[in-house]
């Protein structure tokens, strides 16, 4: 797979960040969580698309801002009230092939702060092709045990994370 032009041959992950970032469990009313099948812009070596919505924080942006922001963004809908959030940052890195390639060749993986949000609108309200940057070529509610088996194997850890410390809100409202 080819690098960018301006990455070095020799580049390693230890020598690059992790990507500042926050990931939104997104949970309808009927306990479902929402996933979106990614445009893929560089090719992880891996079929499996699927991933809750996230997104890098901006330099002097609180994770909650930035958690709203990118829900607004990727799934075009600001309809949620933020439930709960991780205790901590959960990180994740990228395999050896996709160094200097994905996440601009500029990180080594991301480190993900993340918000379990209760969806407070209807269906109708999502609009995926509402920003300038469509994230997601289409989007489904699931049940929260069939989560992992959709996402690329590298992030798979930090979904297991995620579950264990925020699946107890992916139940009915009510």
């Amino acid at each position: 797979m080819p690098r960018h032009a301006d990455t070095p041959r020799d580049l390693k992950a230890e020598d690059l960040p992790y990507r500042p970032c926050v990931g939104i469990m997104l949970i309808n009313a009927e306990g479902l969580v929402w996933v979106g099948n990614r445009i893929q812009e560089v090719d992880t070596g891996s079929p499996l698309t699927w991933q809750m919505p996230l997104g890098g924080i901006d330099k002097g942006e609180e994770a909650t801002a930035a958690a709203l922001r990118e829900l607004r963004e990727e799934t075009g809908t600001d309809k949620a009230d933020i439930l709960g959030e991780t205790e901590g940052w959960l990180h994740y890195d990228l395999p050896d092939h996709l160094i200097g390639v994905a996440l601009k060749g500029k990180f080594r993986g991301q480190a993900q702060k993340w918000f379990a949000m209760r969806f407070t609108g209807q269906d109708g309200d999502i609009d995926i092709a509402a920003d300038d940057h469509q994230e997601f070529s289409e989007w489904a509610w699931v049940p929260i045990d069939e989560l992992v088996e959709l996402i690329v194997p590298f992030k798979r850890s930090v979904y297991e994370q995620v579950i264990a410390e925020l699946g107890k809100y992916a139940v009915p409202a009510g």
